[in-house]
């Protein structure tokens, strides 16, 4: 998907774009010539994050189907037609027990993660339909295809990422393509701040992975660039993993771990 179609202005809209790998990812598209409007629930940090990047701002709760409806319809009107969206926006959680995580929490996740995820593609996708092109990008997770201790977090992501393979069978004959990206254990300032208080091991993390790293957030930003783009203009329904080879490594624990380097 070229930087221009039909002689407008590609626009991306990128939901939680306003930090982590949804910052990068918009850091990305803008260097590749796309019009960036970054759109998160906190409009100070849309903005400042906006300012950054040279990008336009859109601040809205994605769970909330009428001011998520309002904001498309305003890009579209204000800025132009949404030929890319990014539903990056979501919410992490701590790794707590089912006993001891509260229902309300459980219950916020799926609303933003799921739901709002749902919502961003239909009010987005149901203009690319009109229009007969467009390309989106749901981001999930590898947690989605692994056990862990994230009850709310995980489940959604493995929804997410089946979501975008319903979505694809249902707009691909109208021009719209929907895949998704599932990144792995991926250096934001969350996780970071996480492993800096003691709640992650990053030794372990890098242990399990295949390149013996994490993955850093414009890593995942270039997939979905990719994704978007003409390169990929045959591929629509997959769920791509950027995890440094986290999903391939992790199960070697029961064969000593992933082998070394060779030194020849």
């Amino acid at each position: 998907m070229s930087a221009r179609d039909e002689g407008h202005e590609r626009i991306a809209l990128v939901t939680g774009g306003a930090s982590g790998i949804g910052l990068a990812t918009a850091g990305v598209l803008s260097e590749r010539n796309w019009r960036v409007v970054i759109a998160d629930i906190n409009a100070e940090r849309s903005r400042a994050a906006a300012a950054q990047l040279g990008a336009e701002v859109a601040a809205f709760d994605v769970s909330d189907p009428d001011a998520t409806e309002t904001a498309v319809a305003d890009i579209e009107s204000r800025i132009g037609p949404i030929s890319a969206l990014v539903a990056n926006a979501g919410l992490i959680q701590s790794p707590l027990t089912p006993e001891q995580f509260p229902l309300a929490d459980f219950d916020r996740i799926v609303e933003v993660n799921l739901r709002g995820v749902y919502i961003s593609c239909v009010a987005a996708g149901r203009r690319m339909l009109a229009r007969g092109s467009g390309g989106i990008v749901i981001t999930g997770s590898v947690t989605a295809s692994r056990t862990a201790p994230l009850h709310a977090y995980a489940p959604t992501k493995a929804a997410v990422v089946h979501m975008a393979a319903c979505l694809a069978a249902e707009w691909g004959r109208s021009g719209v393509r929907v895949n998704a990206v599932s990144p792995g254990y991926t250096a934001t300032p969350a996780l970071l701040a996480a492993i800096q208080s003691g709640q992650r091991d990053e030794a372990l993390i890098c242990e399990a992975a295949a390149l013996g790293r994490m993955v850093e957030p414009d890593e995942v930003g270039r997939a979905v660039a990719f994704l978007l783009s003409d390169d990929a203009a045959a591929i629509t329904g997959i769920d791509l993993p950027v995890d440094a080879g986290w999903l391939c490594g992790s199960h070697l624990t029961t064969y000593g771990g992933v082998r070394p380097k060779r030194v020849l």
